[in-house]
This record gives structure tokens, C-alpha cells and sequence, in this order.
């Protein structure tokens, strides 16, 4: 390669080392969540999420429902589920995504957010958020594993993760019943259920004609294979990396000018 043509390329190779240098180790990550359940199916509560080492256990199939895990199935309060991820993993980034004006995650909305995670030690992703209507249901993942959202090398290894109406847990602390279900009942009445963590669906189909909190009709429309979540996972350029960039795109294009003008002034003009 011509010894000119060859100086642009080293520049971008080098801003590019330079500004993975700089970044190695921190991602900023921009996680969106769209609720794709049917027009006036179910809504959900703020999403909790957390990017751990994986050692965080939120709960077990089987098993009764945790204290950190009860009032977020029953009431969509993530507080100790937050809690009790940061006990278990101190170095995790954790977070909440809340759906704008009214808080609930309605049929056919979309929000984001973006997160700073260290991707070399906080490589799993793990989340969980309240199914509306209900007494207890939620989605989000048994095991603390299940996303590697980062592969060794620091790089998204998932874009994507969709929950369909077969993802959703029931998490047998309350009994079902309509006058105490969240979204269209009295939240503060509450029978214990004293049953165990398993999938259900099917129940959401009795609170079926009753009217929700955001004043729309209720319609389950589920089956197992119905898309209901999706959470969606893209790079963001870091502000560091992107001026570390900016001086060596200047420079590419100083040296292609410099070029021009110099072929322009070496032309042989034909006597």
C-alpha cells in the first residue's frame, strides 16, 4: 500500500485501540422493554433488573416464595428484591425501569433506559416484574445464569429476550381472588395462600371483562406460545470513546485534503 494512502488507516486503527483501551471493562448498555401482550390483555409494573456475576438466586421452582420475592409478585415493590440482590452481590448494577406517565407497562408500550456495567466481573442479567391483573404473578428468570448477557470478551453475546404467556409464574403466597387482585381489586386485602412457585397462565382468564386500574376492559387472550415481554439489549458509544474518535477522523480528513491538493498542483498540463 502507498505509503499516504496507507496513514489514514493506521489513524483509525489506532483511535480505535485507544478508545478501546480506554473502555475496556465498562459497557453502557440500553435496555428496552415492550410489552407484547394483545390490546387490553395484561400490563406489568416497573421492570427490576440487575447485572451480576450470577450469584444472586432470585427463587425456585417449587419452593415458597422468598420475602424479597413476595412483595414484588403481590404488589410489584421491588425494594427487597433489590435489596437482597445487592446483599448477595455487592459489585452488581441494579436498577428499576418505569414506564412513563402512569408507571404500568400497558399493552403495546415501549420504554428505555441506560446502564453503565462493568461487563468483565457483571456478565448475567437477571429480572423480574409483576403481571397486572393479578394476586401474585410475575415473570422473570429461575435461574441466576440463565442470560449471559456478556461473553468473556466483554461483548453483548444476547439482543434479546422474550417472555411468552408460558413464562409466567405464579408465585402461590396469595390465594386467587378477584376482589384482591392488583389492577382491579383492593390490593390491601390479601389471603395467604401458602403454596409454592410454579407457572400459570391461565388463571389471568378470570379477571376477564372486569376494569383495570388504567380503565380499559380486561381480555387475557393468552396461550402458552403468546409473545407477552420482550427486553432488548444494544451498545451505547461511550462520551469518552467518541472524543477520542473525533481527533483521529479530523486528522483522516486533513490528510485526504492534503492529498487532493497535491495531486491537484502536480497535474502535468500538455503543451
Amino acid at each position: 500500500m502507498h505509503e499516504r494512502l496507507a496513514i489514514p488507516f493506521r489513524l483509525v486503527a489506532g483511535v480505535a485501540a485507544l478508545a478501546f483501551c480506554a473502555t475496556a471493562g465498562a459497557a453502557q448498555i440500553q435496555v428496552s422493554i415492550t410489552n407484547l401482550a394483545p390490546s387490553h390483555s395484561i400490563s406489568f409494573t416497573p421492570l427490576q433488573l440487575g447485572f451480576g456475576n450470577g450469584s444472586f438466586d432470585p427463587f425456585n421452582s417449587g419452593d415458597p416464595a422468598s420475602a424479597a420475592l413476595t412483595p414484588l409478585a403481590e404488589l410489584g415493590n421491588g425494594s427487597a428484591w433489590q435489596a437482597a440482590f445487592a446483599a448477595a452481590d455487592a459489585n452488581s448494577t441494579r436498577a428499576a425501569i418505569v414506564a412513563p406517565v402512569v408507571g404500568v407497562l400497558l399493552p403495546g408500550a415501549s420504554t428505555s433506559s441506560i446502564f453503565t456495567v462493568d461487563s468483565a466481573i457483571n456478565r448475567y442479567f437477571t429480572f423480574a416484574a409483576m403481571v397486572l391483573p393479578s394476586n401474585d404473578s410475575f415473570i422473570g428468570n429461575e435461574s441466576p445464569m440463565q442470560y449471559q448477557l456478556f461473553d468473556v470478551a466483554g461483548k453483548l453475546a444476547i439482543t434479546s429476550i422474550v417472555q411468552t404467556a408460558n413464562d409466567i409464574w405464579d408465585a402461590g403466597s396469595e390465594a386467587f381472588d378477584i376482589a384482591s387482585a392488583a389492577f382491579v381489586g383492593d390490593a390491601g386485602l390479601h389471603a395467604d395462600e401458602g403454596g409454592v412457585i410454579s407457572k400459570n397462565f391461565t388463571q389471568l382468564a378470570g379477571f376477564d371483562t372486569l376494569t383495570t386500574g388504567a380503565n380499559y376492559v380486561f381480555a387475557s387472550q393468552l396461550d402458552s406460545a403468546t409473545p407477552i415481554y420482550r427486553i432488548s439489549f444494544q451498545a451505547v458509544p461511550e462520551p469518552e470513546s467518541l472524543a477520542l474518535m473525533l481527533p483521529g477522523l479530523l486528522a483522516v480528513g486533513w490528510v485526504g485534503r492534503r492529498r487532493n491538493k497535491r495531486s491537484a498542483t502536480s497535474t502535468v498540463v500538455p503543451v
